[in-house]
């Protein structure tokens, strides 16, 4: 048994690990009376990756290209291959992954488990609409192919099931053309909500990406808002910046009420200094934390919460704003705190999170129950907003708020391997 935590490290749970690394031999592997979960780089959370006193089936030894169209951009990779490693393989070739989240290093099996999405919903929506296909083993042996026009409800109930509907062994994604590495940018302040959403919806035709910092200490919203494009420019040397680590767990979090006030101040000033346009390499723009490794452990030994929200863009702007005074009268605070808005689509999962709307993402340090007072506070107003929490982010969410923002959870239930069991789906789904 090996001590194993979420990102979030709000503790860790013992586990038997079993790491296939042949997928030809991963039934026999997965074959045990206990239950199991598939678990790659580990780096949702809560505990949608654990399973406590039960088995994990690390996936990160099954990381082989199996094959890759220069002509068409259809790749075909075990589940266990970082989306860091496509980057690096496919873009010299003229390919990109059309979605990515704010990490590199997670696997193609997580990105489809938790149906990850970019700062560009608004036109190329999530991850799980760039896959073509996925092989599904149960832990009944059975192998499921199923894709968009394959067995649909099995490819519905996979993209965004948290691991639950069985063991994805290979998948095949429709990458898109890219002619190099480097985004054309521009960096605008904002001073509240109001400017946040007018500079939001005056960017979703013009410009792929966009993204916003929010000073979530300052009530009115001030923050800084990022959009970027694909640019058509000379080869440039591609950074060479070597990647920092932090190295040590602090015996207090430093994320805490002597440091944020200053800290979100200083950054917001910084950023306005350096508004306007440039010409940026892909991985600082949409990756900035890759470059500071186990950055997690800045929140000390009692970890993190992430309390990520999306709400209805009717009314979206209230529910951000009363959520923001929460924040602010709680006297709680996050360095990392991430402002979007989701394009006009629905997403093909039954459990995915993205949908039309606002979505709000703040770090919080683990302070006991005056954190869940808070969070208690926030899950009333995404309820009341008709919001959901995302499952990826999630260690504490009721079974109530849950359900009322998965409708279509009852539906999956139908999909679940008996086999395969979660923290997650043992708190919100039962057994």
């Amino acid at each position: 048994m090996v001590a194993v935590s979420s990102w979030g490290k709000l503790g860790s749970w013992e586990h038997q690990i079993v790491a296939p690394n042949d997928r030809n031999q991963v039934f026999q592997q997965l074959q045990s009376r206990q239950l199991g979960l598939a678990y790659g780089m580990g780096r949702s959370y809560g505990d949608a990756c654990l399973n406590p006193n039960g088995m994990l089936w690390r996936t990160t030894g099954l990381d082989h290209f199996i094959s890759f169209d220069d002509n068409s951009g259809r790749l075909v990779c075990e589940a266990g291959v970082l989306l860091r490693d496509i980057q690096h393989l496919t873009i010299p070739r003229g390919w990109i992954l059309p979605v990515t989240p704010g990490t590199l290093l997670i696997t193609v099996g997580g990105a489809i488990a938790n149906d990850v999405h970019g700062k560009n919903h608004h036109i190329l929506g999530s991850f799980g609409d760039h896959v073509q296909h996925i092989t599904l083993l149960r832990t009944s042996g059975e192998v499921i192919e199923c894709g968009p026009q394959l067995r649909e409800e099995w490819f519905s109930a996979t993209v965004g099931g948290v691991g639950l509907t069985g063991f994805i062994l290979t998948a095949e994604i429709q990458l898109r053309r890219v002619s190099g590495s480097w985004l054309d940018t521009e960096t605008i302040p904002y001073a509240n909500l109001d400017e946040f959403f007018q500079l939001a919806d005056s960017s979703e035709t013009t410009w792929e990406h966009t993204v916003s910092w929010i000073d979530c200490i300052y009530s009115r919203g001030r923050g800084i808002f990022m959009r970027a494009n694909p640019a058509d420019t000379e080869q440039r040397l591609e950074p060479t910046g070597r990647k920092l680590t932090m190295s040590f767990v602090p015996p207090v979090s430093l994320v805490n009420n002597l440091t944020l006030r200053p800290f979100n101040a200083a950054y917001y000033n910084l950023k306005r200094r350096q508004a306007g346009k440039s010409i940026v390499h892909y991985e600082p723009f949409f990756y900035p934390l890759d470059n500071l490794l186990e950055w997690n452990r800045m929140y000390g030994p009692k970890g993190f919460y992430q309390y990520q929200s999306v709400v209805p863009r009717a009314g979206g702007q209230g529910a951000i704003q009363a959520m923001l005074r929460e924040i602010a009268r709680s006297g709680e605070g996050s360095f990392l705190a991430v402002l979007k808005t989701f394009g006009n689509r629905e997403s093909l999962g039954m459990l995915s999170f993205p949908r039309p709307g606002v979505t709000l993402a703040l770090d919080f340090p683990n302070k006991g129950a005056r954190t869940e007072k808070l969070f208690k506070c926030l899950d009333d107003i995404v309820r009341e907003a008709g919001g959901c929490i995302y499952l990826a982010k999630d260690a504490r969410m009721p079974r109530s708020l849950f359900e009322a923002g998965y409708p279509k959870f009852a539906e999956f239930l139908l999909y679940r391997d008996s086999g395969i069991s979660s923290a997650m789906s043992r708190r919100l789904m039962g057994n």
